[in-house]
């Protein structure tokens, strides 16, 4: 399926001793993750029940071959006793869970699904199958007396077996695996357009066999990493090594397949356990040009650059707007690019895929990637200028900075609007423009020499009060202008963002420069927060609230009040990157953010920023999203910036013009 239409809400496994408890894997059981081998994104999850009477094991891989996850289960009795084991899937196929059916196919010995709603054009379906024959089976209504999962959480056993739920719904899927004290056997859960062809593809993997879907998984995965060596900075270390690895192999992972250069800015919904899943909720499996920045230099820098050649290049011909378009209550002009898009892009996307608003510096890094990946012919020259000059004409106020929330004049924005532009004329030169590559260097000149009047504040309340704002409204940042967030009304002088340090990443600004190095307290004072362990991270800004609530600690969109952003392990990497910009060791950021990762190496979006609560643990994963491909792109930057001795990211004409370090 594509990468921006989820389908499994869940799938784990049930115990039993059919009398006297019914256990959930997720919740009966510790947990402990391993790689089997640091070549492949594969993992083995090991889930002991707490009680002491059971454990199971699973190891995790795609078929290359097919649309199949295979799982390898172990099923052990630890104590001797005799115990009745159970999968339970429910799908929420086709983006959502409000219009799947469900049958039993006897044939084939699988439990299919179905959404025969199309999303995107298309139909999804799935087939369960086990190598060792479901020995009970029952498709029904989640929470009704047809789950099954009600069934056996009421008697211990599964009474009622439902063979087809055909009106569309919540449904729930579950089977019985013959299990005695050690048994090993193969889940395959197959996808198709339709229920045949996902039960094609389950049977065929279970036919090849789980050991030679592995190996086949293995040697792709080696094959990629070769010629990309770890960078000596995480060489010698275990944990940062794995988190390397494991982030240059999830951003390969999550571009899409049918639409290559289209990265997913994540294969997750952040708080997806307070999201309602009966219509399309698509969380971070979209694409924004942004991101798709952030990642493209990442692999750029990795050695993999026709990757991140197919992302500017999905980037100019999917995503960029070039007639006036409906966006999610807004209009898009020729020369945008909207918030973000299906995998597909912009054609066939209705106005809410495109969503609301506009952000100028994702226009700006559409230039930068094609320009840092060699993309500068002709006919790309033709779409970027159209864009190079929807800057010139609408900047350098953006209706919306790099958190999506407010509008104005913001350091971040204007940063990299500047280096677009100084991007853009170069290609335009290259392309015989000189005309418009007088233009624009001009106005990034002009913009760049404006910056500081517009957004440096003298009078703001923290430190010696000279810092850049998070966001001017106007162009002058020491009056009393308030802005309405969530948790009240403030001065845009008194909100503090890390946005500014853009200005020495791509080459603006040296990081030396006075105002720079005045507005590093006040950002170090309001945002950063230092674990127990010693880890410092940053919140996007002082006031954020995305994030859980702090009266309860449930996830964002659940509405509960006192919601509170937490610290984000990615803005430790981009404060790496200007330690390492101003001559220091940026060795410490590196740890900090390999130390917010899960079990699996991967890196979160955010981590708990206080003491720990609501089972959350300081400096640990929160509910957002993970991996977040923008972390995990920041994290491999870091490490080879760190190798390199400067941020690799900096594009070389920018700092060659304004004296920033190359």
């Amino acid at each position: 399926p594509r990468a921006d239409v989820p389908n499994v809400q869940d799938l784990q496994y049930v115990v039993s001793d059919g009398s006297t408890f019914v256990d959930l894997e997720r919740d009966a059981t510790t947990h402990t993750v391993s790689m089997p081998t640091e070549q492949a994104l594969e993992y083995t999850v090991t889930n002991t029940a707490i009680s002491g009477r059971y454990r199971l094991t699973n190891t995790y891989v795609t078929d290359p071959a097919r649309a199949t996850l295979l799982i390898k289960t172990r099923f052990q009795s630890l104590d001797g006793g005799a115990y009745q084991l159970y999968v339970l899937y429910n799908p929420s196929l086709a983006g959502g869970a409000g219009n799947d059916t469900g049958a039993w196919d006897g044939a084939n010995g699988a439990l299919v699904a179905s959404d025969g709603q199309p999303v995107f054009g298309g139909t999804v379906a799935s087939a369960l199958k086990s190598s060792l024959a479901f020995s009970a089976h029952s498709t029904g209504y989640s929470g009704t007396s047809s789950d099954g999962y009600v069934d056996l959480a009421a008697d211990r056993r599964l009474t009622n077996q439902y063979d087809t739920a055909s009106v569309g719904g919540n449904i729930v899927q579950i089977g019985q695996v013959p299990v005695g004290a050690d048994t090993t056997f193969t889940l395959a859960l197959g996808f198709g357009a339709n229920r045949g062809g996902a039960i094609a593809a389950a049977n065929a993997s279970l036919s090849a066999g789980f050991a030679a879907a592995e190996s086949s998984y293995r040697s792709g995965w080696a094959g990629y990493l070769t010629g990309k060596p770890v960078p000596a900075a995480v060489s010698g270390d275990t944990s940062l090594r794995r988190t390397y690895r494991v982030g240059v192999m999830s951003l390969r992972a999550m571009e899409d397949k049918t639409f290559p250069g289209a990265t997913v800015a994540g294969l997750a919904t952040p708080w997806g356990d307070f999201v309602d899943g009966a219509a399309l909720g698509d969380g971070y499996h979209r694409v924004w040009a942004r991101d798709l920045y952030q990642q493209g230099t990442a692999m750029l820098a990795a050695g993999d650059a026709a990757q991140a050649r197919r992302m500017a290049q999905w980037l100019w011909n999917r995503q960029q707007i070039t007639t006036w378009t409906q966006g999610d209550g807004v209009w898009y002009g020729p020369g945008s690019f909207p918030r973000y898009s299906p995998v597909s892009g912009v054609s066939g996307a209705t106005p809410r895929q495109l969503g609301c608003c506009e952000q100028l510096d994702q226009d700006a890094f559409a230039i930068v990637l094609a320009w840092q990946t060699g993309l500068t012919d002709a006919a790309t020259w033709s779409k970027i200028k159209l864009t190079a000059d929807h800057l010139v004409d609408f900047g350098p106020a953006t209706p919306g900075e790099r958190w999506e929330e407010q509008s104005g004049v913001s350091p971040s924005t204007v940063a990299a609007e500047i280096a677009g532009l100084v991007c853009a004329a170069d290609i335009a030169r290259r392309n015989g423009d000189t005309a418009s590559a007088s233009t624009y260097e001009s106005t990034a000149d002009a913009w760049r020499a404006a910056l500081d009047g517009w957004t440096f504040t003298t009078t703001g309340s923290f430190g010696d009060h000279r810092y850049y704002e998070r966001i001017e409204h106007d162009t002058n940042p020491n009056d009393t202008f308030a802005r309405s967030l969530e948790d009240g009304t403030w001065w845009e002088r008194d909100i503090v963002d890390g946005g500014f340090l853009d200005l020495v990443r791509l080459g603006i600004r040296p990081a030396s420069h006075p105002n720079v190095t005045a507005s590093l307290p006040e950002l170090d004072a309001v945002d950063s927060v230092t674990t127990p362990s010693g880890n410092v991270y940053w919140h996007r800004y002082n006031h954020d609230s995305y994030g859980e609530s702090q009266a309860d600690g449930t996830g964002w969109p659940a509405g509960h009040g006192q919601r509170t952003g937490r610290a984000w392990p990615l803005l430790s990497g981009e404060r790496g990157e200007y330690e390492l910009a101003a001559g220091r060791s940026a060795t410490a950021h590196l740890r900090a953010m390999a130390n917010a990762g899960n079990a699996g190496n991967l890196l979160p979006e955010q981590v708990w920023d206080r003491a720990d609560q609501y089972g959350f643990t300081f400096g640990e994963p929160t509910g957002s999203a993970a991996p977040l491909a923008w972390a995990e792109a920041q994290y491999v930057r870091l490490a080879l910036s760190i190798d390199a001795g400067r941020p690799v990211e900096t594009p070389s004409v920018v700092a060659a013009r304004y004296g920033g370090r190359p």
